[in-house]
C-alpha cells in the first residue's frame, strides 16, 4: 500500500486539495498572508500558578505522527501467549525495563527503554480514520459522525494551540509539520496564523532546501539586498493619502518584510541547512526521508521552534501486515531511538517531548488478506522526555490485547500531559470568533506517570 494511501483511498495530495492548500503548500508569502489575516481571538490567562506549567514555557514538542493506525501486537504490546491468529508472526525481545518486552523489530527502541515510557491503555471509540486523528491530535472527540476519509477540523491541533501560546524567537515560525500536514493538525477556530509551516522535500537529498527560507539560485546575496534596498526606497514614498488605511500594498510589503526578516535571519538558516550535521550523526538517523526529518525536527527545537509533527504515512495494514512491517518498522526504531538519544546527549531531553503514535490500534485476530484493521479499544504511545520517567509501562491490554483493561485513559488524558508539560493550562475556555465557548481540553487532568 501507498504510503499516502489509506484504506478510504484518498492520497495526501487530494486531502491537501480540500480547501486547506491555500496555506499548507503556498509557500511563505502565502503562510504570511493568512496569518496577517488572521485575528487573535483569545486572551491568554492572566496567571499560571502551578510550577510545571511555568516550567513548561521553556519546553518544545516532537510529535511522531504514524498515519493510518499502527499496530500495538508488532509495536510496544506483544502477546506471545495469545493463539497464532493473534499473536501474528513476529516473536516478541527483552527491554532495558525488567520483564517488559516489544515485539522483534523494535530493537534500538528496547535498548533505550530506561529512557522513555510507553502508554499501553489508552483507548477510545472513534475507529475510523477520521475522527480518530482528529480526536488524537486535538484531543477532542468530533462532534458530528464522520467520514472516514474525513479532513476533519472541529477543534485546533496540539500544535496550533502552543503557536498561538507560545510564539518562537529568532523569527521562526513556532509550529512546522514535515513533509506535510495530518488532517486534523490545522488550528481551527484559532486562525490560519496558527496553521503549521509546511516543509517538504526530502531532507536526505543532497539538494534539499526549504523554499523560501534560501536565496533562489539565481540571486546572489548582494542582487538579494539591493532589490531589498531599492523596495525600501519605494516604500518611503508618500501613497495618496485616502488610499493609505486600505492600502492592500501596504499589507504585502509587511508580508514581504516578514519574509526578508525569515532570510535574514540566522537561526533559521542553521536550522535548516541540515548539511552542516556530521556523517555520522546523519548516519545514526539513518540514510532515509523520514531519520533525517527527525533530524531537521531536533535542528528545530534546537533553534527554539516550541512544536514540530514528523508526519510519516503508510499505516492502514489491511493486507500482508507482517511483508508491511518488515520494511516500515525499522527505519522508525532506528530513527526514533537515534532522536531521544541525540536530544540525551545534548542536554535537550529534558526539554523536549518526543511522541509516537498514530490514531488508533490495530484488531486482535489476523484478517483473511494478512492484516489487522482498525481497532480504538487499544493502541501503544510512546513518550519520552520533558521530564517524563523513563523505563515504565503504564497501563495495560488484557492477555490476546482486545481492550485496554489497566488503568484506562483517554485521548482528554493524552492532551492535558501535553498541553501541561508545554506549560500551556488544559484547562481553560476558549472563544471563537463568534463568541462560543470551548474548553480547550474537556477533561484537564493529564496521565500523573508521565509527569515526573
Amino acid at each position: 500500500m501507498s504510503e499516502h494511501l489509506n484504506c478510504e483511498g484518498l492520497l495526501r495530495r487530494d486531502c491537501l486539495q480540500l480547501g486547506l492548500g491555500a496555506f499548507l503548500g503556498g509557500g511563505l508569502a502565502t503562510a504570511l498572508r493568512a496569518r496577517a489575516h488572521a485575528g487573535e481571538s483569545q486572551t491568554p490567562p492572566s496567571h499560571q500558578k502551578e510550577a510545571h506549567l511555568k516550567k513548561g514555557k521553556n519546553t518544545s514538542c516532537i510529535l511522531i505522527w504514524l498515519d493510518g493506525g499502527p499496530t500495538h501486537y508488532e509495536t510496544f504490546d506483544p502477546k506471545d501467549d495469545a493463539p497464532k491468529e493473534i499473536r501474528g508472526e513476529f516473536e516478541s525481545i527483552k527491554t532495558k525495563i525488567p520483564g517488559v518486552r516489544f515485539s522483534k523489530l523494535m530493537k534500538r527502541t528496547a535498548a533505550i527503554a530506561d529512557k522513555l515510557s510507553i502508554v499501553r491503555s489508552i483507548r477510545h471509540s472513534h475507529g475510523n480514520h477520521g475522527a480518530g486523528n482528529h480526536y488524537m491530535m486535538t484531543g477532542a472527540p468530533t462532534r458530528i459522525p464522520v467520514a472516514c476519509g474525513a479532513f476533519v477540523s472541529f477543534h485546533p491541533s496540539y500544535g496550533s494551540v502552543t503557536s498561538w501560546k507560545r510564539g518562537a524567537p529568532g523569527g521562526l515560525p513556532p509550529y512546522f509539520s514535515l513533509p506535510n500536514m495530518s488532517r486534523s493538525g490545522g488550528p481551527n477556530f484559532l486562525g490560519a496564523k496558527h496553521a503549521p509551516f509546511v516543509v517538504g522535500g526530502n531532507p536526505a537529498s543532497k539538494s534539499f532546501q526549504v523554499r523560501d527560507v534560501s536565496l533562489p539560485s539565481n540571486l546572489t546575496s548582494d542582487r538579494f539586498l539591493g532589490r531589498k534596498d531599492l523596495k525600501g526606497s519605494l516604500d518611503r514614498l508618500r501613497r495618496i493619502e485616502e488610499e493609505a488605511a486600505g492600502d492592500p500594498v501596504q499589507a504585502l510589503d509587511e508580508y514581504y518584510h516578514q519574509g526578508y526578516r525569515l532570510m535574514d535571519s540566522k537561526p533559521a538558516q542553521e536550522a535548516f541547512d541540515i548539511h552542516r550535521e556530521n556523517k555520522k550523526t546523519r548516519e545514526a538517523y539513518g540514510n532515509n526521508s523520514f531519520g533525517q526529518r527527525l533530524l531537521l525536527s531536533r535542528r528545530l527545537v534546537e533553534a527554539g521552534v516550541p512544536f514540530v509533527t514528523v508526519y510519516n504515512g503508510g499505516w492502514d495494514h489491511h493486507v500482508d501486515i507482517f511483508k508491511g512491517l518488515n520494511s516500515r518498522l525499522p527505519p522508525v526504531d532506528t530513527g526514533v531511538a537515534a532522536l531521544i538519544e541525540d536530544l540525551d546527549q545534548r542536554g535537550l531531553l529534558d526539554s523536549t517531548l518526543v511522541l509516537l503514535l498514530g490514531e488508533f490500534g490495530r484488531t486482535p485476530k489476523i484478517n483473511k488478506r494478512g492484516g489487522r484493521d482498525h481497532w480504538a479499544n487499544a493502541m501503544s504511545v510512546l513518550v519520552a522526555g520533558c521530564g517524563t520517567p523513563g523505563g515504565q509501562v503504564i497501563g495495560a491490554t488484557d492477555r490476546k490485547g482486545y481492550t485496554a483493561v489497566d488503568r484506562i485513559l483517554s485521548p482528554e488524558n493524552f492532551a492535558s500531559t501535553i498541553y501541561t508539560k508545554l506549560g500551556i493550562d488544559p484547562d481553560q475556555i476558549l472563544y471563537t470568533p463568534d463568541g462560543r465557548p470551548v474548553h480547550l481540553v474537556s477533561d484537564p487532568n493529564p496521565i500523573q506517570e508521565l509527569m515526573g
